[in-house]
């Protein structure tokens, strides 16, 4: 069979670092294998549904460049691919294993549960679970006569269809980057599959469409291990077993102290989201790893090495070099610990390893944040390749491009203060005069003209190096001070110079 994987979000929320890696890896493999990426949204919980969740899960996938080749968006033979439109398929399996006895009605009220819990709650069982220690004491189809429960089928009574888990049974599977995995049956609760409202749990949901859509290899996050034993038992009851995916169970990506949260994000400085999340609940925004000034390409490369590696020292990967190196057997089973300096490391390197072509949208975008939204094509791309290797945000591309556009709003006047002279205030008075009658209006040209004045006036160059750079700039940053004047021109030049000895 062609290699057919899946993602499946819920529309909750912003789309964190773990779940984009769960994309990538799955978009990966897919890729290498030459097979089909699959976006599946997950909507059975209404209850958890926020607007404007799911178009924002597929932004992110779009600035990542990991685009599917089957969703809502996209199309495909295997749809609908939003399960709340599937809701109908769902019941007849579910039946289905009722009428098989791998399933039951239970009629149970919230009362009912919440009396069940506090009855059976103990110290060394905090938390009782609906099992096969208790069921035959609740209102199920297990317990009730079968004349009790077809009147109350026949009533319409509320209620949900149980898995009925073995009691004393081993399961087991092969997991991609695991190996053999083994439960005790005995330890599982038995799940709800269907809930009171039509709607599938994501126990059932998930088997019965990853058999639909013919998936071949489902690949998600460690903390569904334990839900594992009960879509083993529904793959076999089913009677798919034989069409059961291969699963992989990726690692947990760490935080400073555990599972990486956007609670760590918040206390710490670094996002955790992809784009920014503005809760539209509580107005709450999550900043993205896109806002920060992250490039997609770095973006991409650091998650992938967050938890696989080639068996290489290489560190910077294409897209294609992904794709073609990409082995789910290399994924680690322990966690992986997330570093924000090692994230901007990554983007550095690729600022400094893209073209001027590549970089020049995102460049002319963060300098429209500041107001710079005029600038000319040519000089903008000999900027940028002026001052890539000093960015390691685009976002820096403020700070460190900028000026060139746009005159500092301040100047850094107490790096100037304390070596601040008359001489030096008539020597760039002088340069200021003579720069206006400059024929040639280049960084060879300004730069003699300013040795030689300096010499007449028997100043030290280096000395007058730095205030004509807070002149310029405003700080003590940027490139050359004499390519910075030839790019803003002769008459910015004068004009920054004039400006300066008023505030010096």
């Amino acid at each position: 069979m062609s290699v057919r994987v899946r993602f499946a979000p819920s529309p909750t929320g912003g789309l964190h670092l773990g779940g984009v890696r769960t994309v990538l890896y799955n978009y990966l493999f897919a890729k290498h294998h030459g097979g089909e990426f699959i976006v599946r949204i997950e909507d059975t919980d209404q209850t958890r549904f926020v607007a404007g969740a799911e178009e924002y899960i597929f932004e992110c996938l779009k600035w990542c460049g990991l685009d599917p080749d089957e969703s809502v968006k996209h199309g495909g033979d295997y749809g609908p691919y939003r399960q709340s439109e599937r809701k109908p398929m769902y019941r007849k399996y579910a039946e289905a294993l009722v009428a098989d006895g791998y399933a039951y009605y239970a009629f149970d009220t919230p009362e009912d549960l919440e009396k069940m819990r506090e009855e059976n709650r103990s110290e060394e069982n905090p938390s009782p679970q609906y099992d096969h220690r208790i069921r035959k004491k609740m209102r199920n189809s297990l317990s009730l006569t079968d004349d009790e429960v077809k009147q109350l089928l026949a009533d319409n009574t509320p209620h949900v269809i149980r898995i009925k888990m073995p009691e004393n049974d081993v399961v087991s599977f092969t997991d991609m980057i695991r190996g053999d995995v083994s439960f005790q049956t005995g330890l599982v609760d038995d799940k709800v599959l269907l809930k009171a409202d039509g709607m599938p749990t994501y126990h059932l949901a998930v088997v019965v469409d990853d058999y639909l859509m013919k998936i071949t290899n489902a690949f998600r996050g460690e903390e569904w291990l334990p839900s594992a034993p009960v879509h083993l038992l529904l793959w076999k009851y089913l009677g798919w077993e034989s069409s059961m995916p291969k699963w992989a169970h990726l690692p947990l990506i760490l935080g400073p102290n555990g599972k990486l949260s956007k609670r760590d994000g918040a206390k710490y400085g670094f996002p955790v989201f992809a784009m920014n999340w503005k809760d539209p609940k509580t107005n709450e925004l999550t900043e993205g790893f896109k806002e920060k000034g992250f490039i997609p390409e770095a973006f991409v490369n650091m998650l992938a090495l967050l938890g696989w590696n080639d068996g290489t020292e290489k560190e910077l990967y294409s897209m294609d070099e992904l794709i073609a190196n990409f082995d789910i057997k290399r994924v680690h089973s322990a966690g992986a610990k997330f570093d924000y300096e090692k994230a901007k490391w990554f983007n550095h390197e690729w600022i400094k390893k893209l073209s001027v072509e590549s970089l020049k949208l995102n460049v002319k975008e963060v300098l429209a944040t500041e107001g710079i939204d005029a600038v000319d094509e040519a000089k903008l791309e000999k900027i940028i390749e002026l001052v890539k290797e000093r960015c390691t945000l685009l976002t820096d591309f403020v700070q460190h491009a900028g000026f060139f556009f746009k005159a500092p709003a301040t100047l850094d006047v107490e790096a100037v203060k304390p070596k601040w002279t008359e001489e030096k205030k008539q020597f760039f008075e002088l340069f200021a005069e003579k720069l206006n009658n400059l024929s040639v209006w280049d960084l060879h040209s300004i730069e003699q003209l300013f040795k030689d004045i300096a010499a007449e006036k028997n100043i030290k160059a280096g000395e007058l190096q730095l205030p004509m750079r807070i002149m310029l700039v405003g700080g003590k940053f940027g490139p050359a001070v004499f390519q910075i004047a030839e790019l803003i021109g002769k008459e910015e030049t004068v004009t920054r110079i004039q400006k300066a000895l008023t505030a010096f």
